[in-house]
């Protein structure tokens, strides 16, 4: 059962960081790399709040905020500075390194003993015996829901559908008088405050924070919407972003799996790019089975 409740919880944390991935992979077909920056970022300013006595709420808050400026930054270099898309991301990312580092000092600080969302006088108060899996997991579903509730409101507002429209045709945005370029600014924004949302929720729940957590996020969340999106594509009811969800999920639960029978934990790369690779060959494979039925 600590197996399980190990993947679900992890699910739900990634889960965050993979909605915003939704937001840059599928709605505007942005390859964001900047994604493995802000990650940490979210861990990063949330170590130093955590450590400072502040409300563990406005860290949550707050590493939201620092995650859309430096994804504000990825989309103005894209945007303004007319730099390509992937290049961006890389240059945002490779610049948040050194801030993280800056902002905590060390490559790696524990908090173990603050306050945290799951540690707190008032989560105490509620449970005196202790906080067990399945109250962490309860404290979890709650900050996924209320993302994702927000999120799928945001997407059916008139930035919403401008942002679903930049993606799929940047010219019906021009007509609409509209400038392309600040939808996607505001798209990365989100995603890359989502990804440092998550961050700040991992950071909290393991009581630490460690320079190389976001190494790899990116190819993570590819593989969490992929997995989703591609799963429950035959039924219409589901929303994509419950889709993400589900797919970080399984993911997670396709990884343990492969770390119990018999692969070290040590192999997690190796086991996220093959499985990230055997998803791509799958749906491009069954993309052209349907073509050429058609």
């Amino acid at each position: 059962m600590s197996i399980i409740f190990g993947v679900i919880e992890e699910g739900l944390v990634y889960a965050i960081m993979a909605l915003g991935v939704y937001i840059t992979y599928k709605i505007l077909d942005f390859p964001d790399l900047s994604v493995d920056g802000t990650f940490p970022l979210g861990g990063a300013i949330t170590a130093v709040l955590v450590l400072a006595g502040v409300n563990p709420l406005i860290a949550l808050l707050l590493a939201f905020i620092a995650g859309a400026l430096a994804g504000c930054i990825t989309g103005i270099i894209h945007v303004k500075l007319k730099v390509r898309d992937l290049l961006s991301g890389i240059i945002v990312m490779t610049a948040l390194y050194s801030v993280n580092l800056r902002l905590v000092g060390k490559s790696n600080v524990a908090f173990f003993n603050s306050d945290s969302i799951f540690e707190n006088p008032f989560i105490n108060k509620i449970m005196p015996q202790g906080l067990s899996e399945v109250s962490v997991i309860a404290i979890l579903v709650v900050i996924v829901l209320i993302v994702k509730i927000l999120l799928d409101l945001f997407l059916k507002t008139r930035s919403g559908y401008l942002l679903r429209a930049v993606g799929d045709n940047e010219t019906l945005v021009t007509s609409l008088a509209k400038d392309k370029g600040t939808v996607k600014i505001l798209g990365l924004s989100i995603a890359n405050g989502l990804a440092a949302l998550a961050g700040s929720v991992y950071c909290q729940q393991n009581g630490f924070f460690d320079i190389s957590m976001g190494t790899g996020t990116i190819v993570i969340g590819l593989a969490n919407v992929i997995i989703g999106t591609k799963l429950l594509k035959r039924f219409g009811a589901i929303k994509a972003t419950t889709a993400v969800i589900v797919g970080s999920i399984v993911y997670k639960a396709c990884v343990s799996l492969a770390i119990f029978f018999g692969m070290e934990a040590s192999d997690l790369r190796i086991i996220t790019s093959a499985l990230f690779l055997g998803i791509l060959v799958i749906s491009n494979g069954r993309e052209k089975k349907v073509k050429n039925h058609a």
